[in-house]
C-alpha cells in the first residue's frame, strides 16, 4: 500500500489514496500500530481519500486519530487533503468540494502551498456539540484539580472548548487538557484549546486534541479559539493564530457568516508498506 506523509504546521498525517489502489480495512488496532512513532510510521491522524458518489462533491474522506477513533473534522488535515489530491493528479481543480463524516467544505488552492478553507459557520448549539449542559452561556465552568476553569464551547464540525490563559508557554496543557477532554460532561470527548490573547488581532494557542494529545497545530482548534474570542467581543474579524508549528489566518464576520482559514500544507515524503 502506497501512502504519503504530510503535515500542516507540524500536525502530521498519513494520507492514503483509496481511489486508485485497493482499499484496506483499517481497524483501530492497525491504526494505533501505524501511528506509533517508534515502531510504525508515526502520525497524529490518518486521512483516507475516497471517491464521492455525489456529483456535487469532488471527494469524500475519513479522518482517524492516532488512537484509532474516527472524528468529524480536522482543519490542518483538510489543507493537506487539498494539496494531496492536486499534487497526485486526482483533480486539476484549484477549488474543491469535499465531505467528511459530518462536514461539507469548499477548499481553494492558493500560491506557495497555501490553502484557503471555508470552515462553515461556528455552531454554539449545545445539543450539537454535544455536552450535558442545556442552558446557553458565553462561558461554562469545569472543576479541574480543585479549580474552576471557564471555557467557551463551539463546534467547527468537531467539538471544542476554549479557555483564556496567561503565560501560555508554562501552562499544563497535557494534564488539564486530558482531564477536560475526558470529562463526563462531553459524551464524545472534546478538543481543548488554551488561548493567550496578545491583542485583538493576534493570539497564541496550544491545543489538546482528543485521541491524540497536544499537537503542534490544530486548524479547527484555531478556528474555535477565534470563534470564542469574536463571540465574546475580545477579537477582531481577522486574527493571526500563532501555534508552535506556525501561523494560521482566520477570518469571521460573526453570526450568519462562514469562517475562513488560510494556512500551509506540506508534503514530506511518499512511501509504501506491506500490510
Amino acid at each position: 500500500m502506497f501512502f504519503s506523509k504530510m503535515h500542516g504546521l507540524g500536525n502530521d498525517f498519513m494520507v492514503i489514496d483509496n481511489i486508485t489502489q485497493k482499499m484496506v480495512n483499517f481497524t483501530p488496532a492497525l491504526i494505533r500500530n501505524l501511528s506509533n512513532r517508534n515502531l510504525g510510521i508515526g502520525f497524529d491522524q490518518l486521512l483516507l481519500i475516497n471517491q464521492s458518489n455525489d456529483p456535487t462533491i469532488d471527494f469524500y474522506y475519513r479522518i482517524f486519530n492516532a488512537d484509532g477513533s474516527e472524528v468529524e473534522q480536522c482543519g490542518n488535515g483538510v489543507r493537506c487533503f487539498a494539496y494531496f489530491v492536486y499534487l497526485k493528479g486526482l483533480t486539476k481543480k484549484k477549488k474543491i468540494s469535499v465531505r467528511t463524516k459530518k462536514t461539507h467544505m469548499i477548499l481553494e488552492i492558493l500560491e506557495n502551498n497555501q490553502i484557503k478553507v471555508n470552515m462553515g459557520e461556528p455552531v454554539f448549539d449545545l445539543a450539537l456539540i454535544p455536552c450535558q449542559w442545556t442552558v446557553q452561556k458565553k462561558f461554562y465552568t469545569i472543576k479541574i484539580f480543585d479549580k474552576n476553569l471557564p471555557f467557551g464551547i463551539v463546534s467547527m464540525g468537531n467539538p471544542h472548548c476554549v479557555t483564556i490563559v496567561k503565560n501560555l508557554s508554562a501552562y499544563e496543557v497535557e494534564s488539564i487538557g486530558s482531564s477536560v477532554s475526558n470529562n463526563v460532561i462531553f459524551p464524545n470527548k472534546i478538543n481543548v484549546g488554551f488561548m493567550e490573547i496578545i491583542n485583538s488581532d493576534n493570539i497564541n494557542l496550544r491545543v489538546y486534541e482528543r485521541g491524540v494529545g497536544e499537537t503542534k497545530a490544530c486548524g479547527s482548534g484555531a478556528c474555535a479559539a477565534v470563534a470564542i474570542g469574536i463571540y465574546n467581543k475580545l477579537l477582531s474579524e481577522q486574527v493571526k493564530v500563532s501555534l508552535s508549528g506556525g501561523n494560521l489566518y482566520i477570518t469571521w464576520k460573526g453570526s450568519g457568516n462562514n469562517m475562513y482559514m488560510i494556512g500551509s500544507a506540506t508534503h514530506v515524503y511518499d512511501g509504501y508498506i506491506f500490510l
